[in-house]
């Protein structure tokens, strides 16, 4: 085969500048990453041994947060490393399970974003079906859709990025994105697969936010009719609307930024841009359940409160 890939590592010039200031760099970035696995195990570990939380709203929040904690282990331990590191390489072959890990983790929050609307559509606006639509079967059916889904389509995308003859070993960036190396190919590779592969993931995955506007719409025309079902959307879609809201606002300023950005923008400030998927919504979504459902909130304020009792206790 002639397009094979020779490169054997890729070089990450995004912490060129950060010499002066990696030590607090570091420092900031591991203590961020621990609240983001605090945040989200805490959020998990409630849904899993409350069994008054076994259901459907509550099981898509914990595999919203496991998602998150998928996502976000493919970008801190290697940006923690390279923050100690001198050299920021990293092997062809782990660039691409990078690559493969956050485009899956964003395209899966989006697939659960869209289930959660699904199942606030039913709670508020077909509640007597409820029951009956939203089962066990049902819902795990969805949460495997939205997570196998991702994996399979960019399975494909990284068979077909791999195959391709690279002619350059640099990216501008802090990790690996499918897309930059698609750009490191040399003139003559055939990226005509890959291209077909990206717009059918635009539309599958646009077609999630189209869904997920319709239930809102339906949700929100609903919720003016009556003060019982305005309580309901405000405890329960709220957050949801805030969550989606957040992701999709940081994805496509990332997608518009990687297309049409310029490149003349400080360094720093384009690390933020291209990363920020991974810094708002693993650390707001936790914290936005947490305080606004109340099942998830009483039982946060009441294990505090038992802590608070063992400790004053243990005093005499």
């Amino acid at each position: 085969m002639e397009n094979v890939s020779i490169v054997s590592i890729f070089i990450l010039t995004g912490l060129n500048e950060t010499n002066n200031y990696r030590v607090v760099l570091f420092t900031l970035t591991l203590l961020y990453y621990c609240m983001i696995l605090f945040f989200n195990m805490t959020i998990i570990m409630i849904i899993i041994l409350d069994k008054n939380l076994h259901e459907p709203m509550y099981i898509l929040l914990c595999s919203f947060c496991i998602n998150g904690l998928y996502g976000t282990a493919g970008f801190y331990p290697k940006l923690i490393f390279d923050l100690l590191s001198s050299s920021h390489e990293i092997s062809y072959e782990a660039c691409l399970l990078q690559a493969f890990v956050i485009y899956s983790f964003a395209c899966s929050d989006l697939s659960i974003l869209a289930v959660m609307a699904y199942d606030r559509y039913l709670a508020i606006c077909r509640p007597l079906h409820y029951h009956s639509f939203m089962t066990k079967s049902r819902l795990s059916k969805m949460v495997c859709f939205s997570w196998i889904t991702p994996l399979c389509i960019f399975s494909i995308n990284v068979v077909l990025t791999s195959r391709l003859r690279l002619c350059s070993t640099t990216m501008k960036k802090l990790l690996c994105l499918n897309w930059i190396i698609v750009k490191l190919a040399c003139p003559d590779a055939n990226t005509i697969p890959n291209n077909i592969i990206a717009y059918f993931t635009i539309f599958l995955y646009g077609s999630h936010g189209f869904f997920v506007i319709w239930t809102y719409m339906h949700l929100i025309k609903t919720s003016v009719r009556s003060k019982d079902d305005r309580v309901k959307f405000m405890q329960t879609c709220v957050p949801h609307l805030a969550s989606l809201t957040t992701f999709v606002a940081t994805i496509l300023f990332d997608l518009m930024y990687m297309r049409f950005g310029s490149t003349d923008l400080p360094q720093s400030l384009q690390n933020f841009i291209s990363i920020e998927f991974l810094l708002i919504p693993p650390v707001l979504n936790p914290l936005i359940y947490g305080f606004k459902l109340t099942k998830i909130r009483h039982r946060i304020l009441g294990f505090f409160s038992c802590s608070k009792k063992i400790t004053s206790s243990s005093k005499f």
